[in-house]
């Protein structure tokens, strides 16, 4: 098995950096930060990125793509909104336009990660705000604006990632350390049964992507990891970050040939802290693959 070795890529710390996108036609880096109520841009200067812009919102961020125009489709707490590419004043405030509302007022939950298929749907799951047990879900917005539950009975939604061809999908139950995987046709938009694919146990498997050999690289709170396993479930590689929550990976770069990691600072006691003192920052690893493009969201789901 191969060892990597990440390298801080960012001056900023974040409270709980999250669901790094890499936006190919602005050669651009998105990312959140969800307690910090942030959706952030960044550029890429050598292995580092620069925070270009920060955008501040009134509720948790879960996730943000982008459609293939720029305009940013954002998970808030509770529901969906967009943000035009010309909606940002030079003032610092955001111009959003509101879409559906996908968790209920009486229900504790917030939305989590999300991602689009390779057709451009988007796709978004929960996570509980107390101590409710495997009532969360997994939705997909179609093109329609219908919400459709493609999984229920998770205890906290995750990761999500498609296979290169687009013909299996991946997604994470974090608490149970559970990923998934199903047949899956985006043409269609049908998709199979699920099963588990693995399931981890020393850490929670948070945020993960796909790389162009077909590998998921998973990032695993709580174990200041990134690890490789191939489409079979062998651990192939591991990325060592010196900070233990690691949150979330992409591959990012006008070669897509650059890991970068997301982590948090949160939920670490003082020794922690003291003892990793980039926690909550940016990090880069060169690991010899290259990954897949990112789909942009179809753009046609939220104003309705």
């Amino acid at each position: 098995m191969i060892k990597h070795f990440a390298t801080l890529a960012s001056s900023h710390t974040y409270v709980l950096a999250e669901g790094p996108v890499w936006d190919a036609a602005r050669q651009r880096v998105l990312w959140v930060d969800i307690n910090g109520r942030l959706v952030l841009t960044g550029h890429l200067q050598g292995t580092e990125v620069v925070e270009d812009q920060r955008l501040s919102f009134s509720e948790t961020i879960g996730a943000v793509v982008c459609s293939a125009v720029g305009e940013l489709l954002v998970a808030g707490s509770r529901g969906l909104f967009s943000v035009p590419p010309d909606a940002v004043r030079a003032e610092g405030t955001v111009v959003t336009v509101p879409g559906p509302t996908l968790i209920p007022p009486d229900k504790n939950s917030r939305l989590n990660d999300g991602g689009c298929d390779p057709a451009g749907r988007f796709l978004v799951g929960s996570l509980a705000l107390d101590d409710r047990q495997d009532d969360e879900q997994l939705l997909r917005v179609e093109n329609s604006g219908q919400i459709t539950v493609v999984d229920d009975h998770l205890a906290l939604s995750n990761g999500l990632a498609w296979s290169p061809d687009g013909a299996w999908f991946y997604s994470i139950d974090t608490i149970p350390g559970l990923i998934w995987i199903r047949s899956y046709d985006s043409d269609s938009g049908q998709y199979g049964e699920r099963r588990v694919f693995l399931k981890i146990t020393d850490g929670h498997p948070d945020g993960m992507c796909v790389d162009a050999e077909g590998n998921l690289w998973v990032a695993i709170w709580g174990a200041g990891e990134v690890r490789s396993f191939s489409p079979t479930g062998e651990q192939l590689a591991t990325v060592e970050v010196p900070a233990p929550n690691t949150s979330s990976v992409t591959f990012v770069g006008p070669d897509l040939d650059t890991l970068l990691i997301t982590t948090a600072s949160e939920q670490l006691s003082a020794a922690q802290l003291d003892r990793y003192p980039e926690s909550g920052r940016l990090f880069t690893a060169t690991v010899g693959v290259t990954g897949l493009p990112v789909p942009y969201w179809s753009g046609r789901s939220v104003n309705y």
